[in-house]
């Protein structure tokens, strides 16, 4: 017999966004403004005057198939059984979303190949072990007792100032969880990784703030009180010691502090991002300055474009 699904998870469930009006609303999300952060040319360049340049990678696509097919298992797992679940053929599955997802930016990348067959064998490989050990271990990170799966990719679309109803932030939860007997949820972001994180990693609060403030804004959304809702990274490694004694685990699990503190740092750090980026009208004439660095130059889309960015920081 299935369980009741409880009012609070039908709400969320069938809340529909009101959409954007682009001739008015300009829209950010959290990749926006860690890209500002980092450097404001980037951001200009990209998002204001829209020098779309970005150069796929065989990551951000086994990152968004890996998403896919473990929303997909935990879906069915919630709505059916784990018994069910374990009956899909993840393998096919795994494939098939890799393939999909590379034609996409195959296509935006000029029908330019980014990657060689080599490479993306490998990346299946490592994600059919991880969703093997999933399989194994899944009690020990999704329990079904009093847990209802919310949903997968739960949208977030609010005004974060009301100085600028102007500015709509956007995301997608990629996972929420609702605990009935307690009455709380967990918001939990999916990370692939090729060792995990580490300590340095773990402490790193420009990793944290996107979590932080999807928290925020769910809680706001939905009208919760934010003391009901918790975070939870769960970082998948694609490269593991599993020889010996002790071998390393997949899977880690990583929850942020999130209390005020946090959630007032998060908040200031996105106004600042605001304040200097936009007005009552739009984006704000103001000259954009790089922030030129060894890291940020030789990872940039527009190193090469001379006429766009010439920062002498991009010899660094």
């Amino acid at each position: 017999m299935a369980k009741k699904i409880p009012p609070i998870v039908k709400i969320i469930r069938n809340h529909k966004p009101e959409p954007i009006n682009f001739g008015y609303q300009k829209n950010i999300s959290y990749s926006q403004l860690s890209m500002f952060r980092s450097c404001p040319k980037k951001w200009a360049l990209q998002y204001k005057e829209g020098h779309k340049k970005q150069s796929p990678s065989i990551h951000t696509v086994f990152g968004t198939a890996f998403h896919e097919v473990l929303q997909h298992y935990l879906d069915v797992m919630y709505d059916k059984s784990g018994a069910e679940a374990d009956r899909i053929n993840i393998k096919e599955l795994l494939e098939d979303k890799l393939r999909e997802e590379y034609l996409i930016q195959y296509k935006k990348n000029k029908n330019q190949h980014f990657s060689s067959s080599e490479e993306i064998r490998e990346f299946f490989e490592d994600g059919i072990k991880i969703l093997d050990y999933f399989k194994k271990n899944k009690s020990k990170y999704f329990s079904k007792k009093g847990w209802f799966l919310v949903g997968c990719e739960i949208p977030i679309s609010i005004t974060p100032n009301n100085a600028y109803k102007n500015v709509i932030y956007n995301g997608f939860l990629d996972v929420v969880m609702y605990h009935e007997p307690t009455d709380t949820f967990q918001i939990i972001d999916i990370k692939t990784s090729t060792k995990g994180w580490n300590s340095y990693a773990k402490k790193d609060e420009e990793k944290q703030f996107q979590l932080i403030l999807y928290k925020k804004f769910f809680a706001e959304q939905f009208g919760l009180a934010e003391e009901s809702i918790d975070i939870e990274f769960l970082i998948v490694r694609r490269k593991v010691y599993e020889g010996g004694e002790y071998p390393q685990k997949r899977i880690q699990t990583f929850s942020p502090a999130s209390g005020r503190n946090k959630l007032n740092k998060a908040t200031k750090i996105l106004n600042e991002f605001i304040n200097e980026a936009f007005d009552y009208n739009g984006y704000k004439e103001a000259l954009h300055i790089p922030q030129p660095s060894k890291w940020n130059c030789n990872f940039c889309a527009f190193k090469e474009d001379d006429k766009l960015c010439n920062v002498l920081g991009k010899n660094l």
